[in-house]
Order: C-alpha cells, then structure tokens, then sequence
C-alpha cells in the first residue's frame, strides 16, 4: 500500500498550543513540525492545495497534480470566515496564530476599559477555546495589577458554554466565569461591526469595548461544497460509528464531517458532534484501522465510540477536566472535574507527547 498526505500547508501546526502562546509559556516556534518529516514513516507528502474531488473516477487534483486512490480521507477541516459578519475583521481573531500574537501583545498593553470575546456563530472548533482564552487574559490582566481596571465579558449565539456537552457543564462553565468576574451573555446574535469596533446585536443593543476578540465564523472549503459529497449544512455526513460518507471508500474526519447526536440544546436545534481535535483523532484511528484490514482481507470492526474528553485551562497553573461519552443516549454525558494543577500537567505532556509521537 502507498500512503499519500496532500497538504496545502508545508507545516503541521498544534493549534492547541496557540493559548500557551497567550499565557507566554510558549513560542510560535515550538508548536509547528515540517510535514515532510513524515516520510520518514512511509508516507509520501505532497505539498499543495486540494482543488477537486472526484469520488467516480476515484481522483484527486492537487496543485499540478492528479492522483487516483482506492481509499480517500478526507480531513480538509474548517475554514475562518471573517467576512460572514460585516466589520468583524476589526476584532482579533483567536483562531489564527498570528491573531494571537496580536492578542497577547494586546493583554501586555491594556490597562484600563472593556474586553470582549464574541462567539457570533455554530459550529466553531474546539468549544471551550473561548472560555479558556477569556480566562487565561482575566489571568494575564490580574497578574498585571491592572484587573480591577477591567470589565470583561463574553457574548455568545449560544444557550449556554459548550451546549454539546450538555447543560451541566454549561453551568459549571459560567460558574468558572463569574467567580473570576466575568460576565456571559447568552443568545446574542451579532449583526455587524462597526468604526471604533462598535458591535451592534439584532436585539438593538451595541457595545464599544477597548480590546475585541471574537471566534471566527466557520465554512466548509469550497472544494468540499463542489464533490457532491457536502449535506445541507455544507458539511459532510458521514455515518457515526465507521465514518464513510455516502461515496464508495471515502471516509470523512474531523473538523470537516457532520454527525447528529442524540438530544437536542433547544427544541428546534439538534445536538452536533462538537468540532475537536480529540474527534478527529479518534476517527483517524477507527478509518486506519478498518482501512487496513480491507487492505490484508480481514473483516473491518473498529467503530468511533463518542467518547471524548477536553481541558479548560484557567491560565492560573490550574485546568478543568471534561469527558464522556457523546453517543450516550438520550443525550450526551459529560462531567466536567474541578480544576487542578494535574490536568494542566497532563495538557502540556499531551502536547510534547504529540510531537514526539509523531514527528
């Protein structure tokens, strides 16, 4: 078997680490990993941008490139869409390394007026990035001495923190939240953003914070869109437990797949399986598995089971630890711990154990 990886990017980036680099535990340079050190392990890189996909003719082009495959993964992601919302690429984006750069120099410089964090649409990746980062700066600002000078505050599309782990941990969350001071705003739909980063809000109400961060509004790439393989989200369904779309031998994985959960966070919104990097790790595995055992004629049995876990770092030296499973019915089960200086631990060996795994 010939295992090929077609990247735009010439590096793997760890965005988990992107808050150590808020906290300034970490350097940009320690989260990234040449992609063609992989080759080393038997797979051959190709370093160029997926252009289409072709599930009939079982072929790929990327860049100047056509290759056909027997078996396909797709694991394209999430793209940011900064332009969904009018002006909001006024605020700092959290989900770009260079956005948190900025950020960090932000938190450095401020002394005195309002921060706010914007979470205008779903889904997004890794829920309780938000929360973390929003922590991490209430951190930053009282480590500073300059905290009592600040008014910080989060305004969410959401119910609650994290509703597809379920209202419980929602109300941990905002727990979390308003014991370091911090307000959440639930239901707040963003319509714009305007000069001087005033952020109007379909109720009519508007803010003007001196430091704007806001999760970006998330879109399937384009080339997705255009294989036929896209639901009516724009995302790729795929089914729960073995990951295949609707196309002979093409799998879908992570970021950019769908799978609807049992429950529902309002009455006329279905739970989704939360857009994570410990999913798509786990549906590696089970595709991998199943792949390979087509491939020496034995029977495929792995399935993804639902369960996934995450950290909510404090930015304090301290981090919460949820995890359950996501398929449980009648709608997920998640607990989430109290926080403690071995989940932030167990978050940084993650990390290096990552790259040593790998690279």
């Amino acid at each position: 078997a010939e295992v090929v990886l077609i990247d735009e990017n010439p590096n793997h980036v760890f965005a988990p680490g992107f808050l150590g680099v808020l906290t300034g535990r970490r350097q940009q340079k320690e989260l990234s990993r040449p992609l063609k050190n992989l080759e080393k392990r038997g797979v051959r890189f190709i370093n160029a941008a997926v252009t289409a996909i072709d599930t009939d003719a079982k072929n790929v082009r990327a860049g100047s490139e056509s290759i056909d495959y027997d078996y396909l993964v797709i694991a394209l992601g999430a793209e940011s869409d900064m332009g969904a919302i009018d002006g909001l690429d006024a605020a700092i984006n959290l989900y770009s390394l260079e956005g948190v750069l900025d950020l960090r120099a932000a938190v450095l410089r401020f002394d005195s007026g309002q921060v706010s964090l914007l979470i205008p649409r779903n889904p997004y990746k890794c829920p309780a990035a938000p929360y973390e980062a929003i922590l991490i700066i209430e951190a930053e600002l009282a480590r500073r001495g300059v905290r009592d000078k600040a008014e910080i505050a989060v305004y969410s599309v959401e119910p609650f923190p994290m509703p597809g782990a379920g209202p419980g941990v929602g109300r941990k969350v905002v727990e979390l939240l308003e014991s370091r001071g911090i307000k959440f705003f639930a239901e707040q739909e963003i319509n714009s953003v305007g000069a001087g980063k005033v952020v109007s809000f379909a109720g009519g109400q508007t803010i003007a914070p001196d430091l704007l961060v806001t999760i970006p509004p998330h879109k399937a790439p384009t080339v997705i869109k255009e294989s036929g393989l896209a639901g009516e989200s724009g995302w790729i369904p795929v089914d729960a437990k073995t990951l295949k779309t609707k196309a002979d031998n093409v799998f879908a994985i992570g970021d950019v797949n769908v799978i609807k959960l049992p429950g529902k966070y309002k009455p006329d919104k279905p739970l989704m399986l939360p857009k994570a990097g410990v999913f798509a790790n786990r549906e590696a595995e089970v595709v991998a598995a199943n792949i390979a055992a087509e491939i020496r004629g034995e029977k495929p049995e792995s399935e993804f089971s639902g369960h996934g876990e995450c950290f909510l770092d404090l930015g304090t030296g301290k981090a919460a630890y949820a995890a359950g499973n996501f398929y449980a019915q009648p709608h997920p089960k998640i607990d989430m711990s109290d926080p403690r200086r071995l989940w932030s631990y167990y978050k940084t060996f993650i990390e290096k154990f990552w790259f040593f795994r790998w690279f």
